[in-house]
């Protein structure tokens, strides 16, 4: 009688219930958060051409978006404002405004769901700037750290009192978390959570994105984003971060930096998440569209790549249309 093989793995392939038995990795809606965009403005909500399905969003149907989410499973949603061009200055001052359109979206999405959709703010200063920079420019162009933090905290300070249950400060400025976590306490918002973009890299994937919220960027980033060359450092951005006070870090972009990722994930005592960020998705769907791939079984699996990698919470444009698959 032969015993070759001895160990046959196959044996636990044989059906979708049996691989469902062994299956190491889970991708639940709960795992979700979906980034969205209010834009002053508008009339009616306006498809963003690089982003099939995302869309610049009135009130309106920010809201109806919203509850689609949440009645697919989805937990939260990730809220950026895009200011009327005449509203951007130097400083970027309408981020802090009350009237401001971020803030103004907080307060629809909270005042809508309460506690039952956790909204989570946007807390950068890039989309309302006049320049299109995450902070503030000396007269040599270039972004001041300590003086754009200041503004991060006002900006922080104004969402957290419009409902925001999590600020997420994403310009990778030094010591941004520790500023914001002192200012919210200091303000009586103890209970609102930081989300740190605590890896983020100045990656060519985010080209997308800057459709979405009408950038007005001059230059680049590389001078406060992470290099791409660099692994070490997201170690330390991370930690640092987590020593300053950040109940979640973050890794941005997602699949070219599953590494990091992994790494961050091994050794953080906080929630680790991740960002598919637009030009991930804008790939997979324009790879659908022409019947190149099947766009849903790639989404399934990038997602669960994510969770693989050690990811608790994941970002991404496809999060109602996953949670409903999930579902």
């Amino acid at each position: 009688m032969s015993t070759f093989p001895a160990r046959r793995p196959r044996r636990l392939r044989t059906t979708p219930q049996m691989r469902n038995l062994v299956a190491e990795t889970e991708v639940r809606p709960s795992d979700l958060i979906l980034p969205m965009f209010i834009v002053d403005g508008l009339d009616a909500p306006r498809e963003i051409p690089s982003m099939p399905g995302v869309y610049q969003h009135t009130f309106d149907s920010l809201r109806r978006a919203a509850e689609e989410a949440l009645e697919a499973g989805v937990p939260c949603i990730d809220l950026f404002g895009v200011p009327l061009d005449e509203d951007k200055d130097d400083t970027g001052s309408v981020a802090w405004d009350p009237q401001g359109i971020l803030n103004r979206g907080i307060s629809c999405l909270h005042e809508e769901f309460g506690d039952d959709l956790i909204v989570m703010a946007d807390t950068c200063l890039d989309e309302f700037t006049s320049h299109g920079h995450c902070g503030v420019l000396d007269d040599k162009g270039r972004v001041l750290n300590d003086e754009s933090v200041k503004l991060y905290q006002d900006m922080a300070r104004s969402q957290a009192r419009a409902g925001a249950q999590i600020v997420s400060p994403s310009g990778m400025m030094d010591g941004q978390v520790a500023a914001i976590r002192a200012d919210l306490d200091e303000a009586g918002h103890e209970d609102v959570a930081i989300m740190a973009y605590s890896a983020k890299y100045a990656s060519a994937f985010f080209g997308p994105f800057r459709d979405a919220v009408g950038s007005s960027l001059e230059g680049d980033r590389r001078t406060y984003q992470q290099d791409p060359r660099n692994f070490r450092e997201s170690l330390l951005e991370a930690e640092l971060d987590i020593e300053e006070g950040a109940d979640f870090v973050m890794v941005k972009p997602g699949l070219p930096y599953l590494d990091v990722l992994s790494a961050v994930a091994e050794t953080s005592p906080v929630p680790v998440a991740v960002y598919q960020v637009s030009g991930e998705y804008a790939m997979v769907k324009a790879a659908a569209a022409n019947g190149w791939i099947d766009g849903e079984a790639i989404m399934l699996e990038s997602l669960t790549a994510f969770k693989r990698a050690g990811a608790g919470q994941i970002l991404t444009y496809f999060a109602t249309e996953a949670a409903r698959l999930l579902k």
